[in-house]
């Protein structure tokens, strides 16, 4: 069970209280930058997680400042599309409202708070046309949701050259018999994402797993493409390539 903290109480919550009731998830980006972008991945990777658990989600984007210019930045980084009506969601019996926001933007009321730092950008808001977004996105990933992070050359050329050095080993372990995900493995997944939407921790299992010495290349070709469904940094990209 996916469990977050409410950054009104500094309790935990369960994200999807009932069980297969639907959960409202609102994304409040107040303008076009770097840690509005930050705010909406945040929020993409709640609905992917709950939708890996089963749970039905409905995810907004409010305000009503640069709207365009985000959903364009969002869909650059793999970020799903939001909807704009609160409507459908109460008419669908939701269970559950999730407010992602900044961490001084106290404007939303009621449901369950779900902070996020700031981001320091010395790079452009949306990746270049000719670079990998994905490397932008593994960098806001990397760290804590509630840690500030600084964005330069730097740190996107190490983001991007972890993310090549992953597609390039998944792509090699497709070639093998697919073997199943362990079951520790695949529970020590959940258990980071799960706890708090920790993904520093979800990747760091993803790194013991390509050198663990008892794990079959096609079971590690799995639990990659698994975590991925979580992760959106597309690592099976390379597959096929050069084949």
């Amino acid at each position: 069970m996916l469990r977050i903290t409410d950054a009104r109480t500094g309790e935990p919550v369960d994200a999807a209280p009932a069980r297969r009731g639907l959960t409202r998830i609102e994304a409040h980006a107040s303008g076009f930058d770097a840690t509005g972008l930050r705010v909406l991945l945040v929020a993409d990777l709640l609905v992917r997680a709950l939708e890996l658990g089963g749970t039905p989600v409905w995810a907004l984007l409010t305000g009503d400042r640069e709207q365009a210019e985000l959903r364009a930045g969002a869909a650059a980084l793999g970020i799903h599309p939001f909807e704009d009506s609160r409507g459908l969601g109460a008419a669908l019996g939701e269970s559950q409202v999730v407010h992602v926001a900044r961490e001084d933007d106290h404007g939303a009321t009621g449901g369950v708070r779900l902070a996020v730092a700031p981001v320091d950008a010395a790079v452009p808001v949306t990746p270049a046309p000719d670079g990998d977004p994905a490397a932008w996105r593994l960098a806001l990933l990397a760290q804590p949701r509630a840690r500030r992070v600084r964005l330069d050359a730097d740190t996107l050329d190490e983001a991007g050259a972890t993310l090549a050095r992953w597609r390039g080993a998944v792509a090699d372990w497709a070639r093998r018999p697919s073997r199943p995900i362990p079951d520790d493995v695949r529970a020590e997944l959940r258990a980071a994402w799960e706890d708090d939407l920790d993904i520093p921790a979800a990747l760091g299992v993803l790194e013991r797993a390509a050198s663990r010495p008892d794990l079959p290349d096609g079971a590690r070709f799995e639990t990659y493409a698994y975590a991925d469904r979580l992760l959106g940094l597309d690592l099976a990209l390379d597959v096929g390539r050069g084949a």
